[in-house]
C-alpha cells in the first residue's frame, strides 16, 4: 500500500502545471447534461428546434468526450501514480462506457431523428447517469488521491 502511496501522481499531460484532462472534462460533462434537458425540452414542447439542437448537443458531447479521453488515457499510461490506482481503471472504463453511449445517442439523432422519443432520451439518461459514475471516480481521483494536484518532480 506504502509503495502505490509513494508513486508519482504529477500530471505528464499539461500546460503550465495544469492538467489538460481535467480542464477539458467539463465540456462532455455539460454537453451530455444538456442534451438531456434538450430532450426533456422537446418532450413538452414537441418544437422540432430541439431535435436540431440536440444532434449539435450530442454530437459536441462526443467529439470533446473524445478529446478529453485522450487525454486522460495518456495520463493513465504515462503516470505509474495513475496507473496503479484502481479508482483510475474504473473511471477509465465509466469513461469509455460513456464515450459509447454518446456516440450512440449522436448517431441516433442523426440518422433516426424521428426516434429522439422515446430512445434517445432513455439513451440521454443512460448517458447523464454514466456521467456521474465515471464523475465519481474521477472526483476520487483528485479528492482522496490527489491526481492532478501536484506538479510532477520531473519537471
Amino acid at each position: 500500500m506504502r509503495a502505490v502511496a509513494e508513486k508519482d501522481v504529477g500530471s505528464a499531460v499539461a500546460v503550465a502545471g495544469h492538467p489538460i484532462h481535467a480542464m477539458m472534462v467539463h465540456f462532455p460533462i455539460a454537453l451530455i447534461i444538456s442534451t438531456l434537458g434538450i430532450d426533456v425540452l422537446y418532450w413538452w414542447t414537441a418544437d422540432q428546434f430541439w431535435v436540431d439542437v440536440g444532434v449539435w448537443s450530442a454530437g459536441g458531447a462526443f467529439v470533446a468526450g473524445v478529446l478529453a479521453a485522450v487525454a486522460g488515457t495518456a495520463e493513465l499510461l504515462l503516470v505509474p501514480g495513475i496507473r496503479v490506482r484502481v479508482a483510475s481503471w474504473n473511471h477509465a472504463v465509466a469513461a469509455m462506457t460513456l464515450i459509447a453511449v454518446a456516440g450512440l445517442n449522436w448517431g441516433l439523432r442523426l440518422y433516426f431523428p424521428e426516434q429522439v422519443l422515446p430512445h434517445g432520451i432513455l439513451v440521454s439518461l443512460l448517458a447523464s447517469a454514466l456521467t456521474g459514475l465515471a464523475g465519481f471516480y474521477g472526483g476520487k481521483l483528485v479528492l482522496d488521491h490527489g491526481i492532478g494536484l501536484i506538479i510532477s518532480t520531473k519537471q
